[in-house]
């Protein structure tokens, strides 16, 4: 089975990160990210000043799956 992971770098709060998620859950960040007038990196980086102790990677589907519900 191939790997369905897609890897994403990003510089937050001073350093750099990669996040690896599933493609569907980068589209649909991606469109909320055009809706929101934002970049992918600032787009991210809210997410992640949001998220508390929880890793960014579960922040980051949590967000995606209630935009996807309409949550956002």
């Amino acid at each position: 089975m191939p790997n369905s992971l897609k890897k994403r770098s990003f510089s937050l709060s001073g350093h750099r990160t990669s996040v690896a998620l599933e493609e569907e859950f980068w589209a649909v960040l991606e469109a909320e990210a055009g809706r929101a007038g934002k970049s992918m990196a600032a787009f991210v980086a809210g997410i992640d000043k949001k998220r508390g102790l929880r890793p960014l990677a579960s922040a980051l589907r949590l967000h995606a799956l209630a935009a996807a519900k309409g949550g956002h």
